[in-house]
């Protein structure tokens, strides 16, 4: 059954440098250059899209070309766009530098015009129907700490479930005030130990320390190796699927969000949901882009068959 979701973060253009052999560190590397909308958010609005869900976005924008493409690919996934366009400024980038193997060199990140969507801009009545009218809320890290601690203090008047993404160690303690009021956050491991403040050699201790921070759930992805969730009383673990080929890891925490999310909508348990998010990750990492076309429920539940069941760790 179709939900509705409103999501607020990032959505703006996400700038790849692929290099095409090995990667000469200090030196002009051959590669090349890749441009699409992108945006943690925004890339789980779309897959949430795909997976059948009415999906509501809300970010800010710029009035220039940029703008007019994360649009335009909104339109496409079929997501309800519903953005702030400040005519007088330039949309949010993400610039990063891929190695030849599909992994991360590293990233620039011009995400200035998101300080603009304060707290005061949820008291627009549109914002405030959107909250009214949603099933779930799904924030993300882009925005300013002040706007995220509203969200969440908005969510928990209303009785809304909150899920929040990471997005990168320097802007996931923006969600430190307001962890106690987020049921799932989606992190990975450099994620986890900003967050924590601590590098545990076993994962299940930053489950006990995000607990502590007061954290009801979250997902802590750590690239090929076993994944870790949990609930407020279960633990448990999940080892990705092995895949013959990765296009791209851009986008795959942020479609397994999607698919864990999705999952939980439907109603199923949190084993079942992070196995639905592995799909939704590995059909991510074999396409070029951020978020892949392919995405649908019946691809979704094709690829369930190369992911194995999770474990109980508590």
């Amino acid at each position: 059954m179709s939900k509705s979701i409103l999501v607020l973060g990032g959505a703006h253009i996400d700038r790849r440098g692929r290099i095409f052999g090995e990667t000469n560190a200090g030196a002009s590397n051959p590669g090349a250059w890749f441009e699409e909308p992108g945006g943690g958010g925004f890339n789980a609005a779309r897959n949430l899209a795909r997976l059948g869900h009415a999906v509501r976005m809300i970010s800010p924008r710029g009035g220039d070309v940029l703008g007019e493409m994360v649009a335009a690919s909104a339109r496409n996934a079929g997501v309800d766009d519903r953005p702030f366009v400040f005519l007088d400024r330039k949309t949010p980038s993400y610039t990063a530098i891929i190695e030849n193997d599909g992994n991360l060199v590293i990233a620039l990140a011009d995400m200035e015009l998101y300080k603009l969507f304060g707290p005061r801009r949820l008291m627009i009545r549109a914002v405030r129907d959107a909250f009214a009218e949603c099933d779930l809320v799904l924030c993300d890290a882009n925005l300013p700490t002040e706007t995220l601690a509203a969200i969440a203090a908005r969510c928990a008047d209303m009785a809304k479930p909150l899920a929040a993404i990471a997005i990168s160690p320097a802007k996931v303690v923006r969600l430190s005030p307001c962890l106690g009021g987020i049921s799932y956050l989606f992190l990975n491991q450099a994620e986890a130990e900003a967050l924590s403040r601590s590098r545990p050699e076993d994962p299940r201790e930053w489950v006990a320390q995000l607990r502590t921070l007061g954290l009801r759930g979250g997902v802590i992805t750590r690239g090929q190796r076993p994944l870790v969730a949990f609930s407020e009383n279960l633990t448990l673990t999940l080892q990705p699927p092995t895949l013959p080929e990765i296009a791209d890891v851009t986008g795959a925490g942020d479609s397994l969000a999607a698919g864990v999310l999705a999952a939980l909508l439907a109603g199923h348990d949190l084993a079942q949901a992070i196995r639905n998010g592995a799909a939704a990750a590995a059909i991510t990492v074999q396409s070029p882009y951020a978020t892949s076309e392919n995405l649908s429920p019946e691809l979704l539940q094709q690829t369930l068959a190369l992911v194995p069941e999770a474990e109980i760790l508590s």
